[in-house]
Formats: structure tokens, C-alpha cells, sequence
């Protein structure tokens, strides 16, 4: 049965964060809030957890996943910052719903990898419980949409999730309601940006056409 921590989504308990890390540590998969869903999450690392995710959600291997930072520092280590105009584009629409799809340096997984590019996703939510998640597990938490198999939505309520997930996940952090809407991704591999999915954060500013 998994554990059930109340963290503040203003102020989080520093000791509750701890806790939570550890777990990470420990190869726990745990749900934790964003600024637009809740998501699934795991060590970088953590083949095992990985693949416990990839059950909930019952996707393939072709399942793409994101690394959740905490600051656009970080970001340079998973991903290439090619030129000013995209360093600028990352400055300017983060911590905020994006998920932005970069080249990957050599420090990202081979099993992360997109399976025909060598690109990966990227987030640094606008969300006071996933950055001191990052900042106290010093990395990247390796994450994906709380979307169950035949749902459309991702799950909003913390105590349904609970109720859904206590078996199969070891940590639900309730940081208070979430949306339904998942990030907006924006695929940052070519010289035009290409809006791959529409969801909380605005698409036009990425849009051509």
C-alpha cells in the first residue's frame, strides 16, 4: 500500500520532501503534482521503476518520457543549447507548462532516447512541490502524465488517485487539485518550432501558420 504525504503546494515541508526523495532514492515510482497535471515519477537511473510506470499507463517501449527539472542550469547537462535564440526561448517560457523536445547530450539514457532521434523531453514546471522535489534529489525526476489506460484526462484529485493507484505506485503526494490539461509540447530539434501536442501553456507563440 502506498504512502500518502500532505505537502503544502505554497510552503512544502522540508521534512516531507526528504522523505519523498529518499524514496526516489530507494527506486520508488511516485505521483507528485505539476503546474498543469499530476505526473508519474521516478530516478533517472531506475530501470525497474521505469518499467512499473510503463505497466500503470500500459504503454510500449516506444513510450516517451520527460526529464522534469528544477532550473534551465540543469537543463544544459540532459539536452544541447545549439544558440542564443533557443537558450532565450527556454529563459522566456520556463518554469511554465511546457515540455520542450531538444537534441540529447550523452548523458541521457539510451532508454530514454527517442527510438529514431536522439532527442528528449524536457520540463521545469511552474510548481513550488516538483522543484523542491528537483532541487533536494539534485537531478532530474524522470516523469510522465498521470493518464490511466482508456482515459483521455489525466487524474486531478489526489484521493482518487489514491484510491486508483494505492497498489501499484509507493508515494501519492497530495499538493491540492491539479488541472486536466497536460503540457503544451514544442518540438525544439529544428530551426522552426513545431507544436507537437496543444494543452496549458500557449501554443502561439510557437506557431508559423
Amino acid at each position: 500500500m502506498s504512502q500518502f504525504f500532505q505537502i503544502h503546494p505554497v510552503d512544502p515541508q522540508p521534512r516531507l520532501i526528504r522523505q519523498a526523495v529518499e524514496l526516489l532514492r530507494q527506486g520508488a515510482v511516485i505521483v507528485y503534482p505539476t503546474d498543469s497535471a499530476y505526473a508519474l515519477g521516478c530516478h533517472l537511473e531506475d530501470k525497474k521503476a521505469m518499467d512499473r510506470i510503463r505497466r500503470i499507463r500500459q504503454v510500449d517501449d516506444k513510450h516517451n518520457f520527460t526529464l522534469v527539472c528544477g532550473e534551465l542550469s540543469q537543463i544544459s547537462t540532459y539536452a544541447k543549447l545549439t544558440n542564443n535564440t533557443l537558450f532565450r526561448i527556454l529563459n522566456s517560457y520556463t518554469p511554465g507548462p511546457y515540455t520542450f523536445i531538444l537534441n540529447a547530450t550523452s548523458e541521457v539514457p539510451r532508454r530514454l532516447l527517442h527510438p529514431k532521434r536522439r532527442t528528449i523531453g524536457i520540463r521545469i514546471p511552474d510548481n513550488a512541490i516538483a522543484q523542491a522535489l528537483v532541487a533536494e534529489l539534485g537531478e532530474p525526476i524522470m516523469s510522465s502524465t498521470l493518464i490511466l489506460p482508456d482515459q483521455t484526462l489525466p487524474l486531478t484529485d489526489p484521493e482518487d488517485i489514491r484510491e486508483q493507484l494505492e497498489h501499484q505506485v509507493d508515494l501519492v503526494i497530495d499538493g491540492g487539485h491539479c488541472g486536466f490539461e497536460p503540457s503544451t509540447v514544442v518540438d525544439m530539434t529544428d530551426e522552426v518550432p513545431k507544436v507537437v501536442r496543444r494543452g496549458k501553456g500557449e501554443s502561439a507563440p510557437f506557431e508559423t501558420d
